[in-house]
């Protein structure tokens, strides 16, 4: 009798349950390059006009470049000189640095589908299904006469 209770007890801790299929796995992986780049630019550099006069005693001179003309002329024995300077903007060339950053994500997914194909139940099959109803069924019913078995010394129930 004990081992049938064993075996009874055994049975009862095997457990049935719907197959799962694992969640979709996700891999991420960023990638960040920087790519700093030296390229020419050209800034304009602004010059002030400035006047300037000078006198002297001597002979007649005139001066021009891109930033200034000077000329000078005699009056009356004493010599003037006027220096100006051209409002011109020079250009200039300087290194500019530009930075790119740039980040790419990558990524990986596996995905597992499963594809269920309905098909009609062979003989064989459906004999299984109805005969594993008929075993819970005997299952069921042995343990009810156990109880039965063991509560009858006891003298509660009169059979």
């Amino acid at each position: 009798m004990k081992n049938f209770i064993l075996f009874i007890l055994s049975a009862l801790c095997v457990a049935c349950s719907v197959a799962r299929q694992a969640a979709p796995s996700e891999n991420l992986s960023t990638r960040v390059e920087v790519v700093t780049v030296f390229e020419k630019d050209t800034v304009l550099v602004e010059i002030p006009q400035i006047v300037e006069k000078v006198q002297t005693m001597d002979t007649v001179s005139f001066l021009e470049n891109e930033f200034a003309k000077s000329s000078a002329e005699v009056s009356d024995g004493i010599l003037s000189h006027s220096l100006e300077t051209k409002p011109v903007q020079k250009p200039v060339e300087i290194q500019k640095e530009i930075v790119y950053r740039d980040s790419v994500v990558f990524r990986d997914r596996t995905v597992v589908e499963t594809v269920e194909v309905e098909k009609p139940l062979s003989g064989w099959q459906q004999f299984k299904i109805k005969t594993g109803g008929y075993a819970i069924g005997m299952i069921i019913g042995m343990i009810v006469c156990s109880v039965l078995y063991i509560v009858k010394p006891l003298k509660f129930i009169k059979l």
